[in-house]
């Protein structure tokens, strides 16, 4: 059991090293493939009703983390293969450095004035409507987007990967792309995609608290980031993106919320963080920069969490079986 866990330790850092080397390939990725097919099931289960939603989220979801597990359970006994196993599915699960390179390619474009590349290129990074942002609102956008996928697309599957290995990487990463692919409130996802939005919200409530903490730790306003956590991370619409970006805004000392148009809609959410400054384009570097030191520490907390919880079940297994012996 101590073996299993250090070897988890160990791939988990492999794989984490092989997303900031390698990134996500621009064909090929195992998370579009997983895309493709939760898109084929949909076409098949599709009506305006949940209960089609809840099988298709199960249905998917349930399948991957089902698939992981029966190929964990197979090298169950093989040591580099499980790390390999674990390095693997790490690398496909994360996609900070992606998020850093699409956030920076924004900020070129808007450092060098262009705002039709930088329109063209918002889109990767999120799904607000480029068309009718000027320069700050798209910065702003992305501050958001990187803060948001700190915890989306690193920190979360960390946090399910010490709780539940290779299965509980997977099951994360399958219950987010769902979200992505249906958990909108669109005429067509309103019903359908209920509770793939649902499962995405009970999935990333542990990575969003866990990401908003270790922005507290190593954001250049520690103390700016506990405040406007504490004081705007409720009044968000998304129970897990409100603590995350609260805690950015405070850390950076900007103003995030407000107005938006996403999907054809226009929403007006709440002002995190309201008496500082709304974000420049230098702040998309900070935001990238302050991304990577918190999914760095996410890599140690969760391996830090999993090896002691690991330690504490041997001991406590080890005086089981202690006090069950014969004294002579």
């Amino acid at each position: 059991m101590r073996g299993e866990h250090a070897g988890y330790a160990c791939g988990a850092a492999l794989g984490f090293l092989g997303d900031l080397i390698a990134a996500d390939p621009r064909r090929g990725h195992p998370v579009a493939a997983f895309g493709r097919a939760a898109a084929a099931v949909e076409r098949r289960l599709w009506r305006d009703h949940r209960g089609r939603g809840a099988a298709h989220a199960v249905l998917c979801a349930g399948g991957a983390a089902a698939g992981a597990a029966l190929l964990e359970r197979a090298v169950r006994h093989r040591r580099g293969a499980r790390v390999a196993l674990t390095a693997a599915t790490v690398w496909a699960v994360l996609g900070g450095t992606s998020l850093g390179r699409e956030a920076r390619a924004v900020g070129g474009a808007l450092e060098a004035g262009d705002l039709d590349v930088a329109r063209e290129r918002l889109p990767h990074l999120c799904g607000r409507d480029p068309e009718a942002l000027d320069g700050p609102q798209m910065a702003r956008a992305v501050v958001e987007s990187v803060a948001e996928n700190t915890s989306d697309a690193v920190v979360g599957a960390l946090v399910w990967g010490a709780f539940g290995g290779v299965p509980g990487l997977v099951a994360f990463r399958a219950v987010n792309t769902l979200d992505a692919m249906v958990g909108h409130k669109s005429a067509r996802y309103r019903r359908f995609g209920w509770a793939a939005a649902r499962l995405d919200d009970v999935a990333g409530w542990p990575g969003s608290r866990l990401t908003a903490a270790l922005t507290v730790l190593a954001g250049p306003d520690r103390r700016g980031a506990l405040a406007a956590w504490q004081a705007d991370g409720g009044a968000h619409p998304s129970p897990n993106a409100g603590p995350v970006e609260a805690s950015f805004a405070g850390a950076l000392g900007v103003r995030l919320g407000g107005t938006l148009a996403y999907g054809g809609r226009v929403e007006h959410r709440p002002v995190l963080n309201g008496a500082a400054r709304p974000p420049v384009v230098a702040d998309i570097e900070r935001a990238v920069r302050l991304s990577r030191r918190v999914s760095a520490l996410a890599l140690l907390a969760t391996v830090a969490g999993r090896l002691t919880a690991g330690a504490v079940r041997h001991r406590i297994a080890g005086g089981r079986g202690t006090s069950g012996r014969k004294r002579r």
